[in-house]
């Protein structure tokens, strides 16, 4: 069976309209708001958030990847 890559899979839901992209985005980035203030305070460009379970990884003040709490950044999950 062919497998879809996850940026595969982002193009579709964008660009078939399946999904709004940009709607998605800006909800995450306002939900993690309160931890860049308060980065941006404390003069940190790069860190780690948190929150619900999730780890979201933040490298000179882009979001640039989220992990499960128990992943290890710059490590990969195997997908069965």
């Amino acid at each position: 069976m062919l497998k879809v890559s996850d940026h595969a899979l982002v193009r579709f839901l964008d660009r078939s309209g399946a999904a709004e992209i940009e709607k998605l985005r800006n909800t995450l980035a306002h939900s993690l708001e309160r931890a860049r203030l308060g980065a941006e305070r404390a003069g940190i460009a790069d860190y780690v958030i948190t929150a619900d379970g999730l780890r979201y990884v933040v490298k000179n003040d882009v979001l640039v990847t989220v992990l499960e709490s128990d992943m290890a950044p710059g490590r990969r999950r195997r997908r069965g």
